[in-house]
């Protein structure tokens, strides 16, 4: 049920992208970065449609992503890929407003809600999306970001072949585009998590059967009360959090819970 649920979020997600695309940018010929860019490149200059192209663009890509980032991945890449390009292809290109600003930063947004959501569903809408997924698990740089700097070589080749005005509406586009990624896609923020608990061992015991993180356990002791507690503190990932919340209220809801930001990680800390 739970890969159901995940295939249709996919879904719906890639065919509102097809809308953001078809609706916003291309009928003012601003284009979204990376290889979706290109796509939208080749299909304003040749009779092959974007969604053509698309596909077409992503297969060296998949291919890295299938050996770095696993099959199932790649495998819910794919499928979103073959949805948006479909989409794309069956969805009329309509200007829904004349005014391309307007459709800039529209369509930016849907982009990158639309993206972020595949993302976290464990998804790719490929392109650069999956080589900034690949560069994230050893640096962590905000995917929105890394994005946005891998898609700036889109604006200078539309700038080339179209008016620089309408680059400059491309760049507005993926800049927010990868501002949204960020707010959806937050793997990379790392928290301190910090448990004061009278059920050491056991909370202990079912947040190591749930996560893939080291925990360091600290003797303490309440000063008003002078009872025994367990401090236990370890680093998650934003994600994570909500794995560990229901675990902490099921095994001590009593337990006193610090979770802050970490600025910077070092050491031997999983990332992916």
């Amino acid at each position: 049920m739970q890969q159901i649920y995940r295939i249709m979020i996919i879904f719906i997600s890639s065919v509102i992208l097809g809308f953001a695309f078809n609706l916003f940018l291309l009928p003012h010929e601003v284009l979204t970065g990376g290889v979706t860019g290109l796509a939208m490149v080749f299909g304003l200059l040749t009779p092959i449609n974007a969604g053509y192209w698309i596909a077409i663009l992503n297969i060296p890509i998949l291919l890295l992503g299938w050996m770095k980032l696993g099959k199932q991945f790649i495998a819910n890449s794919i499928f979103s890929v073959l949805i948006t390009s479909i989409s794309m292809i069956y969805i009329p290109i309509v200007q829904v407003t004349d005014d391309a600003l307007l459709s800039s930063v529209f369509g930016g947004v849907i982009a990158g809600a639309a993206i972020g959501i595949v993302i976290r569903f464990y998804s790719s809408t490929g392109g650069f999306d999956v080589v900034g997924l690949v560069l994230i698990k050893k640096w962590d740089f905000p995917l929105g970001g890394l994005i946005f700097t891998l898609n700036s070589i889109v604006v200078v080749i539309s700038g080339f072949f179209f008016a620089w005005d309408l680059a400059l509406y491309t760049m507005l586009s993926i800049y927010i585009t990868g501002i949204v990624i960020d707010r959806i896609h937050t793997r990379h923020i790392k928290l301190n998590l910090m448990v004061v608990t009278s059920k050491g061992d056991d909370l202990k015991r079912e947040l190591l059967a749930n996560l893939v993180r080291g925990i360091t356990v600290i003797e303490g002791q309440g000063a008003y009360s002078g009872e025994s507690k367990k401090v236990l503190y370890t680093v998650i990932t934003r994600y994570e959090l909500a794995i560990i919340k229901p675990i902490i209220k099921k095994v001590d809801p009593t337990a006193f819970v610090s979770v802050s930001e970490s600025m910077e990680v070092m050491g031997n800390f999983r990332r992916d």
